[in-house]
């Protein structure tokens, strides 16, 4: 007998709001029941009674590893690959240094204009402090592929672009990059979590990510980062910490780096908040990525359909539905008031400037039933213009 909602049993994972429809794990995911679990049990029987014992018996100083194995899996690395820690800012610095070590002769770092901003900041403060006449250079989306030449070092992108869901193709691109002898930096803060990625499938050398949006493990839960093996015991980051050192314990004065991935650790791990996104990863354990896959587009199409030929909203992502991760974005001139109009109504999406609003779609626990609740009410709020009022208005330092 086939079960009618394969995702049934993850949603009972999560700790859900009564009467919220949640469509924002794009940006931060929902509380794991477990995840919660797990921080207490941390605080009160490892921290609390442990004490430093925890390291060793408790295995803490094996969390980057451990996490990095989890994510591994489900973006398609080899073993050993990935390791969890940091920010996605500070693994990026990390692996795009490294990268463009290993391309002493080239200078150019290859994104588009549209990647997210602090992917851009890194590369560009990055380029400044090397000193050495690196430059970034910014094309269109579609000008990618032409733009990789003897020039490039590293080819810099985000798989999925994070306000219209915009998908690149991993594969042909990084075989395009490789090809005109550029390395690969692919930053997957919304691809991880949200639709199958083949790391050691494309080819790719680098990689980065977050652990908050679609990995669920809680505001400023810690990132992670992938190095092809072919490239671990090369790799050379423009960061080292105590963590990176081949004897952590030994505390010499001068830096000699790891062997392998260990290298890219830089500071102490974050034992709590690593703890958190560990149990959150546990709502994972038997996930077919191609059924999530399905259930992703099945959900957008339904929101889709129903908001299908509205003039009041022009859809800025992508018709044809393997063009786009996991979310869906629309341009309105009040894009602030709308959004805020849908979370005093129970939808909660999100807003990015200038006239974005977002919905991203978590098979892990949306359903059916309440994407096409979360369509019908923003078409009420459309129809209504109940997003004209000061208080839908009124922005906070957070969008």
């Amino acid at each position: 007998m086939t079960d009618p909602d394969p995702f049934a049993r993850t949603r009972a994972l999560f700790d859900l709001p009564e009467g919220v429809i949640y469509l924002d794990g794009n940006s931060l995911g929902p509380l794991p029941r477990a995840a919660r679990e797990r921080l207490a049990q941390v605080v009160s029987d490892e921290w609390g009674r442990l004490l430093i014992r925890g390291w060793n018996e408790a295995g803490w100083i094996d969390l980057p590893a451990r996490v990095g194995a989890r994510i591994g899996r489900l973006i398609g690395a080899e073993p050993d690959a990935v390791r969890a820690a940091d920010s996605t800012s500070v693994n990026l610095f990390k692996c795009l240094s490294a990268a463009l070590a290993l391309r002493p002769g080239r200078r150019v770092i290859l994104s588009e204009a549209g990647n997210f901003p602090t992917d851009l900041y890194v590369a560009q403060a990055l380029a400044q402090a090397l000193g050495q006449g690196h430059t970034l250079r910014l094309v269109t989306p579609e000008a990618v592929a032409e733009a990789l030449d003897e020039d490039v070092a590293v080819m810099m992108l985000t798989e999925v672009d994070y306000r219209t869901g915009r998908r690149h193709d991993m594969a042909a691109l990084t075989a395009r990059a490789q090809a005109a002898g550029a390395l690969t930096v692919w930053d997957l803060a919304h691809s991880a979590g949200a639709l199958p990625v083949d790391l050691a499938g494309a080819g790719a050398d680098f990689a980065v990510g977050c652990g908050y949006k679609y990995l669920n493990g809680g505001p400023g839960a810690p990132a992670f980062l992938y190095v092809a093996p072919r490239h671990q015991a090369e790799a050379a980051p423009a960061l080292a910490g105590w963590m990176g050192h081949a004897a952590p314990f030994d505390f010499a004065p001068d830096y000699a780096p790891a062997e392998g991935l260990d290298r890219m650790l830089v500071g102490t791990p974050p034992i709590l908040s690593l703890s958190a996104l560990d149990a959150a990863l546990e709502v994972w354990e038997g996930v077919d990525l191609a059924a999530l896959r399905a259930r992703s587009l099945a959900l957008s199409e339904t929101f889709l359909a129903a908001l299908e030929g509205r003039e009041d909203l022009a859809l800025a992502s992508p018709r044809e539905a393997e063009l786009r991760g996991s979310q869906v974005s629309f341009r309105h001139p009040e894009g602030y008031a709308v959004m805020q109009a849908l979370i005093a109504r129970g939808v909660v999406g999100d807003f990015r400037a200038p006239d974005l609003i977002r919905f991203g779609f978590a098979p892990l626990y949306n359903t059916p039933a309440e994407v096409a609740r979360a369509a019908a009410i923003l078409v009420e709020v459309l129809d209504t213009a109940a997003w004209d009022r000061p208080e839908h208005r009124r922005r906070a330092r957070v969008t």
